[in-house]
C-alpha cells in the first residue's frame, strides 16, 4: 500500500532528479561562459555561441519545471523561500532574461550595442546563474532566517504563514562560507560541462585546443573548491527531525546520513568516477570527444545524492536559523497526500518526456558545428 510517508520520499526523488538534470544543464551557462575565455576569434566565438544556442530552452525549462515541482508538491518551501529569498530568484531570472534577449537580437538587424554587448550579457549570465543556483541551494544545509507559524491562516487581517527575519530579502546567503564554496563549484562545473559539450560538439582544432585548456583550469579550480566545499559539508552540524517532528543540531549529521544510506553513498562515488573519467579522458586522448556523456550522468548522480543528504534520513531540508522548531521537513511542508497521489500519476509520463528530450536532442546533434554553417548564415 502506498503511504503518505511514501509519497513524500518519492516527491523528494523527483526534486532530487530535476536539481541533478538542471545542473548537468548548466552546461549552457558554462559554453557561454567560454565565448570570451576560450573564443579568440570571431569564427570561434560564434561557434560557442551557436553551440549553446541550439539548448538554452532546455535548461530554463528544466529550472522552471524545478520550481513548479516544488510548488506543488512542497508548497510551503515554496511560499518561504521564494516569497523570503526574492532577491535571489529574482537576479536568477534575470540572468536567464539577458540570455534569452542576447539569442534573440544580437544578430539581429540595426543591432545598436553589437555583437559583444550580448555576448557579454551571455558570459554574464554564465556566470552568474550557476553562482547564485549554488548559493541558494547551499542555504539547504546552512539555513535560512525565517520563522513558520501555521496558525496565522486563520488571521484575516495578514494570513501570512512563513515571515523571512532577514533584511536582505536572501542574499544574505552569500555571506555564508559553506553557501560561497557551494556556489563557485557549481560555478566551476557549469563551465567544466561546458567545455566538455563543446569538445562534443564543435569540429574546429584550433578551437577544440583552446576549450581543452579551460577545461584543465576550470577543473583544477573545480577540485580545489570541491575539497573545501566537502570538508565544510562532513564536518558541520545538521539539522535532524526525530519521529515526533522535533528538529535539533547534530554533529557530523550530513557524513551519517552519507554513511546510513549506502545506496545513496554509491550514487555519489559512482557519479564522482564518472564526471573525473569524462575529464580526464578528455584531456589525456585529444581524439576522446564523448566526455560529456560520462561527465553529465555523473553530475545528475552527484547533485541527486546531496539532495538526498539533504532531506532524507530524518533531516530538515530547509532549515530556520531564526527558529529550529520551524525548519521544514519533507513531513510538515509537503501538499496534502491527495495532492501527492493525484500528481504521482501524471508523474509517470516523465520517461516518455525524457525519451523525446533524448531524441530531439540527437536529432539537433547529428550535425556537429564547423565553420561551414557560419557561412551559410545559420547563426544565433
Amino acid at each position: 500500500m502506498i503511504t503518505y510517508e511514501f509519497l513524500q520520499q518519492y516527491w523528494w526523488f523527483l526534486i532530487s532528479l530535476l536539481g541533478g538534470l538542471l545542473v548537468f544543464l548548466l552546461f549552457v551557462q558554462g559554453g557561454n561562459a567560454l565565448i570570451f575565455l576560450a573564443g579568440k576569434t570571431e569564427d570561434e566565438r560564434q561557434l560557442l555561441v551557436n553551440s549553446t544556442g541550439r539548448k538554452w530552452e532546455l535548461t530554463f525549462t528544466t529550472l522552471v519545471t524545478f520550481g513548479g515541482a516544488f510548488f506543488a508538491s512542497f508548497p510551503l518551501f515554496y511560499s518561504t523561500s521564494f516569497g523570503g529569498a526574492y532577491w535571489v530568484w529574482i537576479a536568477i531570472l534575470i540572468t536567464f532574461v539577458f540570455q534569452a534577449v542576447s539569442y534573440e537580437f544580437q544578430s539581429k538587424t540595426g543591432n545598436l550595442l553589437g555583437k559583444n554587448a550580448f555576448r557579454v550579457f551571455l558570459m554574464l549570465n554564465g556566470l552568474l546563474a550557476p553562482w547564485l543556483i549554488g548559493a541558494a541551494v547551499g542555504t539547504f544545509f546552512t539555513g535560512s532566517p525565517f520563522v513558520v507559524n501555521k496558525n496565522a491562516v486563520a488571521d484575516l487581517a495578514a494570513p501570512v504563514i512563513s515571515r523571512w527575519t532577514g533584511d536582505w530579502g536572501g542574499l544574505e546567503a552569500v555571506a555564508n562560507g559553506f553557501n560561497l564554496c557551494l556556489a563557485h563549484l557549481v560555478m566551476f562545473l557549469a563551465i567544466v560541462l561546458g567545455a566538455l559539450y563543446a569538445i562534443n560538439n564543435i569540429r574546429h582544432a584550433a578551437l577544440a585546443e583552446k576549450l581543452r585548456k579551460s577545461l584543465l583550469r576550470s577543473f583544477i579550480l573545480f577540485l580545489v573548491v570541491l575539497v573545501l566545499t566537502l570538508a565544510q559539508l562532513f564536518t558541520m552540524d545538521g539539522f535532524a527531525v526525530d519521529a515526533q517532528g522535533v528538529v535539533s543540531m547534530v554533529e557530523y549529521k550530513y557524513l551519517f546520513n552519507l554513511i546510513e544510506m549506502p545506496v545513496v553513498l554509491v550514487m555519489f562515488l559512482v557519479g564522482a568516477v564518472l564526471l573525473v573519467a569524462g575529464v580526464v579522458l578528455t584531456l589525456l586522448r585529444k581524439t576522446f570527444t564523448r566526455g560529456i556523456w560520462l561527465a553529465g550522468p555523473g553530475t545528475v548522480l552527484v547533485v541527486m545524492a546531496l539532495f538526498m543528504i539533504a532531506g532524507y534520513n530524518g533531516t530538515s531540508y530547509y532549515p530556520s536559523t531564526a527558529d529550529l522548531q520551524s525548519s521544514l521537513t519533507l513531513s510538515n511542508s509537503c501538499s496534502s497526500e491527495f495532492t501527492l497521489t493525484c500528481m504521482s500519476i501524471v508523474s509517470l509520463i516523465l520517461p516518455f518526456v525524457v525519451a523525446y528530450i533524448a531524441y530531439f536532442w540527437r536529432k539537433m546533434n547529428n550535425r556537429p558545428l564547423t565553420n561551414d554553417e557560419l557561412s551559410s548564415g545559420e547563426t544565433y
